[in-house]
This record gives structure tokens, sequence and C-alpha cells, in this order.
């Protein structure tokens, strides 16, 4: 017999929010969580007994973020200053770290690296369901995980040790 609704947001709503961020940082994230548990709900009544909830969960929450995603891109961002300088390109992570932040690090990483990290070390799903969710094998999933933490290590970790010991 399938649990109430209300049990599986209290057990993977955490969750999910950490991969919403993750995958879209946190000002966006917020929207794409609560997206996902209103789909959700809509399909709960048909979701089969033995679902892996937590996997289907991040499926919707990953659909929902290319959704959020997508609608932020198409607003214009009205600035007080035009910036001299180009913006950080995302091939070039150190220099999206200005400052430290753990999701500026995230979000400077490739998309497939970000989203395998979000769900592989963010939501905890095994390589191959990351793999059903982004596409490819579960070999490219696990090698593009372990690439966006190498990443993260080498430029995340070295600017907060750079940035302590100034």
């Amino acid at each position: 017999m399938k649990r109430p609704f209300e049990q599986a947001v209290t057990e993977h709503g955490p969750m999910v929010l950490r991969v919403c961020r993750a995958v879209l940082g946190p000002t966006e994230a917020d929207d794409a969580w609560s997206e996902t548990f209103l789909s959700a709900l809509r399909a709960w009544p048909d979701l089969p007994d033995d679902a892996n909830v937590r996997a289907w969960l991040v499926t919707i929450a990953h659909r929902k973020a290319i959704d959020v995603a997508r609608a932020g891109a198409r607003l214009a961002v009205p600035v007080a200053v035009v910036p001299d300088a180009a913006a950080p390109r995302a091939d070039q992570p150190e220099d999206a770290l200005p400052d430290g932040d753990l999701w500026t690090a995230v979000a400077a990483l490739p998309e497939k690296q970000r989203l395998c990290v979000a769900y592989h070390h963010v939501a905890g799903l095994p390589h191959p369901e990351v793999a059903r969710i982004v596409g490819g094998t579960p070999a490219a999933a696990r090698r593009a995980a372990a690439d966006g933490i190498a990443r993260l290590r080498s430029t995340y970790a070295l600017e907060r040790t750079v940035s302590t010991h100034v």
C-alpha cells in the first residue's frame, strides 16, 4: 500500500530542495521545488506502489529545473551600470569564484557535470538512475560526476584556502 503523499514530502522534500539549489542556485530553487511537488501531487495517485519515490521526485525536479532555467533565460535583467568586463565563462570556473561561494562554483560546472553532481552527490541517486535522468550510460554519469567533483575540489577548495589565508 502506498503511503500518504505528505510523508513523501516530509521525507524527500529537503533532498529535492538541495537538488534544486545545486542545479539552479538558491534564488530560483524555491520555485522549482514548489513546482516539483505540485506536479508530484497530481501524479501521486497513478504512481505504482513499488516505485522509487526518490528517483521519481528527482526526475520531476530535473524537468522543473529546466523549465525554471528556460523561463529565467527569457527575462531581461535590469542593471544600474553595464559592466565593462565580460561574465566569467563556464569553461573557466576559476574566474567565476571571486567570493568562494559554493553555489557559484557549482553553477560554473558544465551542465552535465553539474546535473550529475547534484543528482548523485546531493540526491544520493545511483549512477544508473542519474544516467536515466540526464541521458547517457551509467559510466558516463559516473565520469561526469567525478569530473565535476574534481573541478570543485580544484577551484572551490583552492579559493576557500586562498581566502582564509589572506
